[in-house]
């Protein structure tokens, strides 16, 4: 174990823990919404220190386990902590906080009559809860039980109000994930059956030994079920249906957040259990795909929750790519990038909450003129909109010059071709978000063709009422203080990414290193790298 062993074992459960007893805790008090709220986010805050120091402790001391219960391997849970787990751990809890207290601001409104606030934030706990159980669990096992906790608890966010447009989309929604669970499930027998355990280190040690064919398949079933829930093209036409019609935190953290769990998945099997197989390729061709099919959907959108659902899918290409390559370079360059994005494209599901709260409508046909009656909303679109489309010096510049370098270096036909396509989409994105600016921010709103049916308010800021009874429509086009200062502050963490790039590229790199040697992980959970004969490294 490292030298702050005797703190670990302390830190490491508690981004499970603390927010499924803080769920609990919000049940108990499901008639007083002022101690939910208090609850919900002293425990978030409480994770997002957690996990800084966790962040720390590992790139100080290196990968870490530790077995639940002092159960030996592989028999108890094992949650395991390195540079990855934890950076994800760090960035996923700092958006958990910021959506959670932009959710207070609106009281889960955004036009709604019917917005069940004591059910809301326990399910969000439980979903917070899961998601970092995804990203510490140390087998296949626990990792599927992870992806359930979060997906149960997404379900009922997905549907929260109950209106028939979100009942469809929840039904559609529900359905993918079960099928992409079930597939797991069927991966995880295939994977036990071969290997006799699910233990993601002990997997290194024998997966080697299993005979090819059977290999290949095994991880093609894994392969499947990650590409459902990351949205990775061809297995990615569930995602702009589901996620536009929740409720403006709702659609912001899950797509910041749940297909990001899925790209972890693919990143941690690929590196550690099939690193330099022949799916690189494969995973290259798809990457590829995901981008350009991803970005033209976009653009042919004329509803902006829609049109970022589809920017969504295209930029899970981008870390598709640095998987693929399977390069120390590219996979710093997928991890920075995950980060990137999960902070930038959640801001940006902010900023559509309040315009729809601000304009009434998040269709570019009815939008116009907010730049002028609303400078700050403009700004707070414009920032993240340009470091989505990778403007210098953003971060989103600096994650994809470092894949496309990572892809040179690689040298091969297929990795320029995605140099090229990661360029084309680069410009096409930038196209998309430029569009959405020149119609619903520059241009007056009566040159709309459906400008005169917009709701667009004077705007004004308030300071958010710790009342539920809150009631926009007593304060029509308003945007509470909460929410205003919850996403300008997702937008400067945003802009700290940038900021600090020297440093977070440099963990990023040692979290690369680590992936490319299977034996740091396999040393921290069971305290010997040998891998057995016949394994492929």
């Amino acid at each position: 174990m490292s030298p702050s062993a005797g703190l670990l074992p302390i830190l490491m459960p508690l981004p499970v823990l603390v927010p499924l007893l803080a769920a609990a805790g919000t049940l108990v008090f499901g008639r007083r919404p002022r101690i939910q709220r208090t609850i919900m986010l002293s425990a978030l805050t409480g994770v997002v220190v957690i996990c800084g120091l966790l962040l720390y402790l590992a790139d100080r001391d290196g990968t870490t386990a530790l077995q639940v219960g002092n159960w030996e391997t592989p028999i108890g849970i094992t949650l395991v902590v390195d540079r990855l787990s934890a950076a994800m751990l760090l960035v996923s809890s700092i958006v958990l906080i910021a959506v959670a207290l932009y959710g207070s601001g609106q009281n889960i409104r955004d036009g709604d009559e019917r917005q069940p606030t004591s059910i809301y934030r326990p399910t969000y706990l439980v979903l917070s809860g899961g998601v970092s159980a995804a990203f510490l669990a140390g087998d296949l096992f626990n990792l599927f039980v992870g992806f359930e906790i979060l997906l149960a608890a997404s379900f009922v966010l997905l549907t929260v109000g109950g209106t028939e447009e979100r009942i469809r989309a929840g039904v559609s929604y529900v359905m993918v994930s079960m099928l992409a669970s079930l597939i797991f499930l069927a991966g995880i027998g295939m994977t036990y059956a071969a290997t006799g355990t699910l233990n993601l280190a002990q997997l290194a040690q024998r997966i080697g030994a299993v005979p090819e064919g059977t290999r290949t398949a095994i991880y093609a079933v894994l392969l499947v079920a990650f590409g459902i829930k990351a949205a990775v093209f061809p297995l990615s036409n569930w995602l702009p249906d589901s996620y536009p019609t929740a409720p403006a935190p709702v659609t912001a953290v899950f797509a910041g957040l749940l297909t990001k769990v899925g790209v972890y998945a693919i990143i941690r099997t690929h590196s550690l259990l099939f690193p330099g197989g022949e799916f690189d390729s494969i995973l290259l061709v798809c990457g590829l795909l995901t981008m350009l099919v991803g970005i033209l959907g976009a653009i042919a959108q004329s509803d902006i929750r829609r049109l970022l659902s589809f920017t969504l899918v295209s930029h899970i290409g981008y870390m598709i790519f640095g998987v693929g390559l399977a390069s120390t370079a590219g996979l710093a360059g997928a991890v920075f990038y995950v980060a990137h994005h999960i902070l930038v494209q959640t801001a940006l599901f902010l900023v559509v909450g309040l315009i729809e709260r601000q304009a009434g409508s998040t269709s570019l046909r009815r939008l116009g003129g907010l730049a002028a009656t609303s400078p700050l909303l403009a700004v707070l679109f414009l920032i993240p909109a340009l470091n989505l489309g990778g403007i210098p010096p953003f971060s989103g510049f600096i994650g994809k010059a470092t894949l496309l370098q990572a892809g040179a270096q690689n040298g091969s036909v297929l990795a320029w071709t995605l140099v090229g396509g990661s360029v084309l989409t680069s410009l096409l994105t930038l196209y998309t978000v430029a569009r959405v600016w020149s119609k619903a921010f520059w241009r007056p709103r009566a040159e709309a063709p459906e400008g005169h049916l917009s709701n667009a308010k004077t705007p004004s800021l308030i300071e958010d009422s710790t009342d539920v009874r809150y009631d926009e429509r007593t304060h029509p086009g308003s945007m509470p203080l909460l929410m205003v200062g919850s996403t300008a502050a997702l937008v400067v963490v945003g802009l700290a990414l940038t900021v600090l790039a020297g440093p977070i590229l440099r963990i990023a790199d040692r979290a690369a290193t680590d992936l490319r040697d299977p034996g740091v992980y396999v040393t921290a959970v069971l305290g010997a790298a040998p891998v057995e004969p016949g394994a492929s490294r």
